[in-house]
C-alpha cells in the first residue's frame, strides 16, 4: 500500500463526505419549507423539492450509507468506551499533510475541493475512531518490523539535508541590493519578513527548515547544497524570480538503524492492518445490525 497516495485520498474522500453533508443541509435547511423557491431562471422557479430530487438521485445512496456506517462506529465506540481526542485527529491530519511536498500544496488541495482544515477534521472523525477501535485487535511482531525494515531500507535512508532560509524577490536588481545589505550586516530574517514573496516562509524569517535533496527545484538545490553553514548565496534565479539563500546547518546522508525506525514502522504496519480489518469488521457489523431504510432513493 502506498501510504502517500492513501493519505492524499483522504482529501478526496473527505471532500466527497463534505459535499454529501452540504447536500443534506440543502435538502433540509433550517426553516426552509417544502416546495419553497430556491432560485429563478428567467422567471421560472426552481423549488426545494426539485433540488431534493436531483441531490437525492446523485448522492443520496452514498450519503445514507455513510450515515449508517458512522452510526455503527459510534454505537461500537459507546459500547467499548473507546473515544478519540483532538490529539488523535491532529495526528491523522499531520500524516495527511506529510504526503504533500509543502503546507502550501496541502492548502491548495483543500481549496481545490472546497474544504477548510476544520471541514477535513470533522469529516475524518469516524475513520479515526474506527482505526482506534481496530487497534486492540492488531499485533505487530518483531519479525514483521524486521521484514518491513529490510524490504524498505532504501526508502528509509535519510538523504543529505541542510537547514536553509531564503528571501524570494521578483528582480535581480532587488536581489543584488539585498545581498549587498546582508554583506554589510543586515539581518536576514528581518529582510525576509519585510520583503520576501515566499508566503510560506516569510513570516518565519525565511526559514525553510531542513531541506532534503529531491524536495526543491534543481536550481535551488544546486545552490543551497553548495553553501557551507553560515554562508549566504548571491542572487539565484529560480522559476518564480530570484532567491537569496543562507544555510545554518548541514546533515550528511545516513541509514537509520532498525531500533531508530521501530516505532515508526510499528505505527505504519498497525495503521495498514487496521484499514484491512476495518472493511471486514464493518461488513460483519452491518450484517448483524437491524438497518431499516425509509428513504426511497430510487423513486
Amino acid at each position: 500500500m502506498n501510504t502517500q497516495v492513501t493519505n492524499r485520498k483522504w482529501i478526496v474522500v473527505s471532500a466527497f463526505l463534505m459535499i454529501c453533508l452540504i447536500a443534506y443541509i440543502i435538502w433540509f435547511p433550517p426553516g426552509q419549507k417544502n416546495g419553497e423557491t430556491v432560485a429563478k431562471v428567467n422567471g421560472v422557479s426552481l423549488s426545494t423539492n426539485q433540488l431534493y430530487d436531483v441531490m437525492l438521485a446523485s448522492s443520496g445512496e452514498q450519503m445514507l450509507d455513510t450515515m449508517i456506517t458512522d452510526e455503527l462506529i459510534k454505537q461500537e465506540s459507546e459500547k467499548t468506551g473507546i473515544q478519540i481526542t483532538e490529539t488523535d485527529i491532529n495526528d491523522q491530519i499531520a500524516i495527511i499533510k506529510s504526503s504533500f511536498p509543502s503546507e502550501e500544496e496541502f492548502q491548495q488541495a483543500l481549496s481545490q475541493y472546497g474544504m477548510t482544515l476544520d471541514n477535513l477534521k470533522n469529516s475524518i472523525k469516524s475513520d479515526v475512531l474506527l482505526n482506534k477501535i481496530m487497534k486492540p485487535q492488531i499485533t505487530i511482531s518483531d519479525d514483521d518490523i524486521k521484514t518491513y525494515y529490510d524490504g524498505n531500507l532504501e526508502a528509509l535512508k535519510i538523504p543529505e539535508q541542510v537547514k536553509a532560509s531564503r528571501i524570494s524577490v521578483a528582480t535581480k536588481e532587488e536581489a543584488d541590493a539585498i545581498v549587498a545589505d546582508l554583506k554589510n550586516g543586515a539581518d536576514f530574517a528581518a529582510i525576509a519578513q519585510a520583503k520576501s514573496l515566499d508566503t510560506e516562509s516569510k513570516d518565519k524569517g525565511g526559514d525553510l527548515g531542513y531541506v532534503m535533496r529531491g524536495s526543491m527545484e534543481p536550481v535551488f538545490e544546486d545552490a543551497v547544497f553548495a553553501l557551507k553553514a553560515g554562508q549566504i548565496s548571491d542572487a539565484v534565479q529560480t522559476d518564480s524570480g530570484y532567491d537569496i539563500i543562507t544555510v545554518a546547518d548541514h546533515k550528511d546522508a545516513y541509514t537509520p538503524s532498525l531500533e531508530e525506525k521501530k516505532e515508526e514502522i510499528t505505527k505504519k504496519l498497525s495503521d495498514e492492518k487496521a484499514v484491512e480489518l476495518s472493511a471486514t469488521w464493518l461488513e460483519q457489523k452491518k450484517s448483524e445490525a437491524t438497518v431499516e431504510k425509509f428513504l426511497n432513493i430510487n423513486a
